[in-house]
């Protein structure tokens, strides 16, 4: 009971947020602009839906490690994204270009860390390499 309480105090957190963005922040809206922000370091936090096809969530995750920007996973589906955007249509992905008054960076820094440091991914520290591996 407590938990679902707190999700909702948090998903409520970061629907506010978002609004203060939209309305005093730079932002961009879809899947190609945010690709496009991530490619020339512009972006500073990437908000992608929970029902983003796996590819494409993929290939954002990607280019925001070598980026270097931390990705939030919404807990909404595309719909609810944009509802949280103050828009009358669907929302798959946003980068924050600029956040304006708003502290969406901080507050989501600490709750969706990215998952490497530097050259390592985390995860492959207990990688035993199969029989066809070869190392270069």
């Amino acid at each position: 009971m407590v938990a679902a309480k707190k999700t909702k105090k948090s998903t409520d957190n970061i629907n506010n947020k978002l609004q203060l963005v939209m309305k005093s922040g730079k932002y961009t809206l879809g899947y190609k602009t945010v690709l496009r922000t991530l490619r020339n370091s512009k972006a500073k936090l990437v908000i992608i839906s929970n029902n983003c096809p796996p590819l494409r969530k993929s290939e954002i995750e990607y280019y925001a490690m070598l980026a270097k920007v931390t990705v939030h996973h919404f807990h909404g589906n595309n719909v609810d994204l944009g509802t949280a955007c103050g828009k009358y249509f669907r929302v798959c992905c946003l980068s924050i270009i600029d956040p304006g008054d708003s502290d969406i960076i901080k507050t989501t820094a600490f709750t969706s860390q990215p998952k490497f440091r530097g050259n390592i991914v985390l995860g492959l520290e207990n990688f035993v390499p199969g029989p066809n591996h070869v190392f270069n």
